[in-house]
């Protein structure tokens, strides 16, 4: 693998004249030859990386209905430009400049959902103990419906529990779950528009490629 320098700054030190880029082709588990390409900063030590599938991809969005435990073992690749949602439950995690992507289960990626819903939360929490009146009946709303999307959450796949969907929606088509019943759909005008793209490079790091978050 050769390093090759890039005419960027830094996008934690604003260092420039020493940031890189290496690439190489790389083999994600159940997924297929992708190439990998990593940039990093020899001034503070800042690095990244992200994924590019072999094979061209069109903008799209993958969903699958949680409706059996075993679903919650389905792979999921999430790229650092791809917006994640469950509908059902109003919840959203869109990529910001610094996201990063993961290579992880439908169990990994609930799991992350519930640590942002209980973060929430507990500031709620620590809201409603200082607000008196208005504001503390519907911070206390808020608490309720938090709460109750991390039953939900946790409940997901279990006896009796109701189903709700895992949407990937990425404009740069880099994402995917990988299920037989998941589906692939091309992405809508409307939704071209108002979705993020993420990062600019784009980053993605392999933090786990095998059955965990």
């Amino acid at each position: 693998m050769n390093e090759q320098p890039i005419d960027i700054p830094c996008p934690v030190c604003s260092s420039t004249g020493n940031v890189g880029m290496i690439a190489h082709i790389d083999e994600i588990p159940y997924f297929g030859e992708h190439t990998q390409v990593t940039i990093l900063c020899h001034d503070c030590g800042w690095r990244q990386t992200d994924f590019i599938p072999a094979e061209g991809k069109k903008a799209g969005g993958w969903s699958l209905l949680l409706d059996d435990e075993e679903k919650l073992r389905a792979r999921v690749v999430r790229s650092s430009s791809c917006t994640v949602s469950i509908p059902e439950l109003d919840l959203e995690v869109n990529p910001g400049s610094s996201a990063t992507g993961y290579v992880s289960n439908v169990e990994g990626v609930l799991r992350r959902f519930r640590e942002v819903v209980d973060m929430v939360d507990r500031d709620l929490s620590n809201q409603f103990l200082k607000a008196e009146g208005d504001e503390r009946n519907e911070l206390m709303e808020q608490m309720a419906t938090l709460q109750n999307m991390t039953l939900t959450l946790a409940n997901l796949g279990g006896s009796g529990a109701q189903p709700v969907t895992l949407l990937l929606l990425d404009p740069h088509g880099h994402s995917m779950i990988l299920h037989p019943d998941a589906s692939e759909r091309a992405l809508t005008t409307d939704e071209l528009e108002r979705l993020p793209v993420g990062p600019d490079p784009a980053v993605f790091s392999a933090d786990d490629t095998t059955n965990s978050a």
